[in-house]
């Protein structure tokens, strides 16, 4: 158990947690980075090329054509792994605060021979 706790507190620190993100979004919008040169720039680049074509060479044809589709499935994609990372650092964060939040602990009162020589003591104050 004492394990998992190291853990639990190893993954709370705000770099872990920040690096985690960072890495998550880095790999979506290296994503979104692909399918724009894959789907949308090198069609249209090679557009003009693939004109001169013949119209029975179908897989070349293929190449030339914009999938807007995939370009926007992918910003798609983002957006929701970005929401859902939100949403996971604002539930640590939550977590964080409510920690932070609680109030610390009362002082544990003071057992009977304390209290017998509070006593004591105060008497010894009072004598001349």
């Amino acid at each position: 158990m004492a394990i998992f706790k190291e853990f639990k507190a190893f993954i709370m620190r705000g770099n872990v947690l920040d690096l985690a993100v960072a890495v998550v979004i880095g790999a979506a919008f290296t994503a979104i980075v692909s399918s724009l040169v894959d789907h949308v720039i090198t069609p249209l680049l090679l557009t003009p090329a693939l004109h001169a074509a013949r119209l029975d060479d179908i897989d070349k044809l293929a190449w030339g054509t914009v999938k807007y589709g995939n370009f926007l499935s992918a910003v798609i994609k983002f957006v929701i792994v970005a929401f859902i990372l939100f949403l996971i650092v604002k539930g640590f964060q939550s977590l964080e605060k409510k920690k932070e939040a609680a109030p610390p602990p009362a002082p544990p009162e003071p057992t009977m021979t304390e209290k017998l020589l509070m006593e004591i003591r105060d008497e010894l104050k009072k004598r001349p």
